[in-house]
């Protein structure tokens, strides 16, 4: 395409948008409502799976050793449970080590404890996995080694823990598609208007011999201008808001584990910015097909 052709185009974008300022401007405000209510479920649901896949990865398997166990063996159990594909970390927690663990959880009610005449816990180990999905095949593996007793890891609620966090992600999933799509009707029906307002010009132009692209063009550009401006505003609008709702949650919730302002915030406003860009060309393009066949 030439030169003089594509500021022929955006010269002609430019000018429409300014001739029809009122339906621009409806058009910019619904791109940057429909992508900033995307954007926040976007968050909510990247929140939700981060949450998720932090709760999966603090799930241990809990490894219990026979008492007439000396140092070595202990230490050949810990090197076969090292073995095991899939393991991130593996600690060794002494009987005295597990006792005064149990003291501080137990709190004001750790006197219980003084009443022992001997520790009953168990030497064991604590063991950790890079995928939650491996822990009950791991757990069984643990068991059959010699010298342990058991391998426990909260079978029933880590099982049910699964099943939430799995039913998390398929339904961020959906909710993100089911929005995505609702956004793309919505930005296609607003630019329908624009371009309804200039049918009759369309027309005059395809009369006289003007080609389909001819005539597209322009009005994919101010589709995408549209979509730009819509995207920079939804993109500034979202960086606020999740600066001040994340600044409100770390007051009462610290332990929350929200995703960072900084680098997520900059590649979420990126990609609302391009996806209104998209969003802008295609409902232009879908809009216009229907006044193209005079």
């Amino acid at each position: 395409m030439k030169l003089r052709t594509t500021e022929y185009f955006l010269r002609e974008s430019l000018v429409s948008i300014g001739r029809n300022s009122w339906m621009a401007s409806a058009s910019v405000g619904t791109v940057a409502v429909s992508l900033f209510v995307l954007g926040v479920f976007l968050l909510l649901v990247l929140n939700m799976n981060r949450a998720a896949s932090i709760v999966e990865s603090q799930v241990q398997i809990a490894v219990y050793l026979r008492d007439d166990m000396d140092i070595g063996a202990i230490r050949w159990v810990g090197s076969e449970i090292q073995k095991i594909d899939g393991i991130n970390s593996i600690e060794f927690v002494s009987k005295d080590v597990a006792i005064e663990r149990l003291r501080s959880r137990l709190g004001d009610q750790s006197y219980l404890l003084d009443a022992l005449e001997e520790n009953p816990l168990p030497n064991g180990f604590n063991v950790t996995m890079r995928e939650a999905r491996l822990v009950p095949a791991t757990a069984e593996k643990i068991s059959k080694i010699d010298g342990v007793t058991e391998a426990k890891y909260g079978q029933d609620v880590v099982e049910n823990l699964f099943d939430i966090t799995q039913m998390i992600r398929v339904f961020g999933l959906c909710l993100m598609l089911t929005l995505a799509g609702a956004t793309i009707f919505i930005i296609s029906n607003t630019i329908r208007l624009t371009i309804f307002a200039r049918r009759k010009e369309i027309a005059i132009m395809k009369y006289v011999g003007a080609t389909d692209e001819f005539i597209r063009l322009p009005f994919v550009i101010q589709g995408v201008i549209l979509g730009f401006i819509g995207g920079m505003i939804s993109a500034i609008a979202l960086s606020y808001f999740y600066s001040v709702v994340s600044e409100k949650i770390f007051d009462s919730l610290k332990f929350f584990p929200l995703l960072p302002q900084d680098p997520y915030m900059k590649f979420i406003g990126i990609l609302i910015i391009v996806f209104g860009m998209i969003i802008g060309a295609a409902g232009s393009t879908i809009s216009l097909k229907k006044f193209l066949e005079v």
